[in-house]
């Protein structure tokens, strides 16, 4: 009627006016120069009233980026809806360029590198300023707090995501991206700080990805930790994939999750149910902590993609039926051989020089200090600093040489659960 249609604009118009000014005026600074910087420099890059600009310290990468990028900026093909086209103002590796007035600082980048950033930034930032990661793999919060101080942290709005809105990759650098596929739901944490309240900051996240994946908060960064996907999804497929391997090279990379199996599956379902083992002793240790956001990974999967999953009987039918994974291969180098190129497996990958220090290893750690078995978790958890040469567990212990390369609670001194929960305010 045309009752409706007034009132269907007048909601339209009021939507417009807030989102117009939950983004007016902000300067956004991304952090990175991989497939998630793209992908937000172009959606965020769109939009009226917002300077977004660029930082990264990786050698030779803002020179790079700056010089591949066209005219109208980065095209990002998306899977939803029309392109986006967004361009920085500018693109620097020098902090003293790009930090100073940054509104809205997101770090989009592997998570050992966030130490790095995070000290980079500290000399021209101000507390009250919003600043997270996507995703905020395990520990984020801590390493924040040991950087920027309790005071900053206290102060300023950090948020998480549990992980990227999206998979995506690069089709030509600086200049084109695609969106294989946006999850449907995933969940957020925000802190409270001096100039906006988490809602806001909620309201501002969304507005700058879009209307999907929808940002679900979450009550505190130890959900958010634990709930840390990738580092049950890519160690975990990794090493039950190569479990058999014979050392031979590959004459294409494998798929990673359309190549999995059956025994991929049930191996996920139990590291999941030890990390979900770990959510009921802390809850029974203390009643009021909510947990709600930490799911199991089927769960998980349901709510990301929906129905781009053709078949949700199991966890291995959900990897190799979810069109947001086709294509997506396990990470190799190209070696020469008699019989041409090869491929061989690169486990200096992110999936295993991120996903485990900054990932399964806290997670490990936590479940250590919660007195938790986590048998399944130990199996991945070997097997990958056997081809990492690190050493994290031994018989059983977390107590190897490279702990401190991790971002688990015995990095930072916790020796006890309570004193871990209480003095990062999980409790």
């Amino acid at each position: 009627t045309n009752e409706q249609r007034l009132q269907n604009k007048r909601k339209a118009k009021q939507s417009f006016s807030k989102t117009t000014q939950i983004m007016a005026n902000k300067k956004v600074l991304l952090c990175g120069g991989g497939n998630a910087i793209h992908v937000l420099t172009a959606l965020i890059g769109s939009k009226p009233d917002v300077d977004v600009a660029v930082l990264s310290t990786f050698p030779g990468e803002a020179e790079r980026f700056a010089s591949s990028m066209s005219e109208q900026g980065i095209q990002c093909l998306n899977d939803l809806g029309p392109d986006k086209y967004g361009k920085p103002i500018k693109i620097s590796d020098k902090p003293e360029e790009v930090v100073p007035g940054s509104d809205v600082i997101i770090l989009a980048i592997p998570s050992f590198t966030h130490e790095l950033y995070l000290r980079a930034l500290k000399p021209h930032v101000k507390p009250g300023v919003i600043i997270g990661a996507m995703p905020g793999e395990g520990g984020f919060d801590m390493c924040a707090r040991h950087v920027l101080g309790k005071e900053f942290v206290d102060e300023s709005n950090v948020f998480a995501l549990e992980t990227l809105p999206w998979a995506c990759r690069i089709l030509e650098y600086g200049k084109k991206v695609e969106v294989l596929g946006t999850k449907k739901e995933i969940d957020v944490v925000i802190t409270e700080g001096k100039n906006a309240s988490a809602q806001q900051v909620l309201e501002l996240l969304q507005n700058m990805i879009g209307e999907l994946p929808k940002l679900k908060p979450v009550c505190n960064f130890l959900a958010v930790t634990l709930m840390n996907i990738n580092s049950v999804w890519h160690p975990t497929i990794s090493y039950a994939f190569y479990r058999n391997w014979d050392g031979k090279p590959f004459d294409e990379p494998p798929l990673f999750y359309y190549g999995a199996d059956e025994y991929t599956g049930e191996k996920l379902d139990k590291v999941s149910n030890e990390v979900l083992s770990i959510r009921t002793k802390l809850q029974e240790k203390y009643p009021g902590l909510d947990l709600s956001g930490l799911h199991h990974v089927r769960d998980w999967m349901l709510m990301s993609y929906g129905d781009d999953i053709g078949d949700k009987s199991s966890t291995y039918t959900m990897l190799i039926t979810n069109k947001g994974y086709r294509g997506l291969t396990h990470p190799t180098r190209e070696i020469d051989t008699p019989e041409g190129k090869k491929h061989m497996p690169n486990f200096k990958y992110r999936y295993f020089s991120e996903d485990i220090p900054m990932g399964l290893c806290v997670t490990r750690g936590i479940a250590e200090l919660a007195g938790v078995p986590t048998p399944h978790m130990d199996d991945v958890i070997n097997w990958c600093q056997s081809v990492m040469d690190k050493e994290f567990l031994v018989d059983g212990k977390f107590v190897g040489k490279d702990i401190g390369s991790t971002r688990s609670p015995q990095t930072y001194g916790f020796k006890d659960l309570d004193t871990f929960m209480r003095s990062n305010n999980y409790v």
